[in-house]
């Protein structure tokens, strides 16, 4: 069984008439999704604003439950209520706005605050602040009021302090959504290193495309539905699908695209610069 397992999950949400204190209406955010994530996997989940994705993140650390099928973290049930202490411990959660999820006045402090509240000795405390903080590039910062920071600081920060929870699942919903394009880079930079490295599952929840070519699976949702699946190179091969879609590729795979339409050879599954500059020379 993988880390993270799914079986037809679904989620609704109910919107009850207060007046006649009864239901109004019904969103079925997500339907029937089936997943199954293995230890260390780099996976993406990409979709268009309402397709479900950000719903279905929710789920991967109990901040949601089912309403319908089965979802499994570290071979626990999120429907068990005994089983939600421990599966945050296991799956920690970054969120779009870092400021949502920083709360001390001090760098250091805040990273420290999750492991606290967990009961982790106070010598075991500062050794993971110190690990969290030089893993996510942010040691030079400790002292510092997170208020003085850029926004891709802050949300390597909040990183910071989720990995000091040490959690063997990272689960990050649109995290570069409110940054500028080096903010962005620094925060995507700090995730693959500690996927590689530390050897940390990471769920990302984007819609930007350019973010998840290095991914080792890519999942594509679309009302509520799990509509694609497969590497990188297999959805961004469905230029035509992905547009139906309401979703862009990366633009090097979409000028690939169109010069393949105008015969150039050899342009099919084209994902970097360097990739498309190789096919054109030979």
């Amino acid at each position: 069984m993988g880390i993270i397992r799914a079986k037809k999950l679904s989620y609704d949400y109910v919107r009850y008439d207060e007046e006649e204190n009864k239901e109004a209406s019904v969103l079925h955010a997500v339907k029937d999704v089936d997943l199954d994530v293995e230890a260390g996997q780099f996976i993406a989940i990409l979709g268009h604003n309402g397709s479900g994705k950000s719903t279905l993140a929710k789920h991967l650390n109990a901040l949601l439950i089912p309403t319908g099928g089965t979802l499994w973290i570290d071979e626990m049930d999120t429907k068990e209520e005994a089983n939600t202490f421990r599966i945050r411990k296991r799956a920690g959660m970054v969120f779009q706005n870092p400021d949502n999820q920083i709360i001390a006045s001090v760098v250091e402090e805040d990273v420290g605050f999750g492991p606290e509240n967990l009961g982790v000795p106070t010598e075991e405390i500062w050794k993971r602040v110190e690990e969290a903080l030089k893993v996510t590039g942010m040691a030079a910062y400790r002292k510092h009021s997170p208020n003085r920071l850029s926004g891709g600081q802050k949300q390597r920060v909040a990183i910071a302090g989720v990995m000091a929870m040490h959690p063997k699942c990272i689960i990050l919903d649109e995290p570069t959504a409110m940054l500028d394009p080096n903010g962005r880079k620094e925060v995507l930079d700090a995730v693959k290193e500690l996927n590689r490295k530390e050897g940390i599952t990471v769920i990302l929840i984007t819609h930007y495309m350019e973010e998840v070519v290095d991914a080792d699976r890519v999942y594509v949702m679309d009302d509520g539905n799990l509509v694609m699946q497969g590497t990188p190179r297999e959805i961004f091969s469905q230029v035509e699908r992905l547009k139906s879609l309401r979703l862009d590729v990366p633009q090097v795979t979409l000028l690939a695209h169109e010069l393949k339409q105008e015969g150039v050879a050899g342009m099919e599954g084209i994902l970097t610069i360097e990739e498309l500059v190789d096919a054109l020379c030979l």
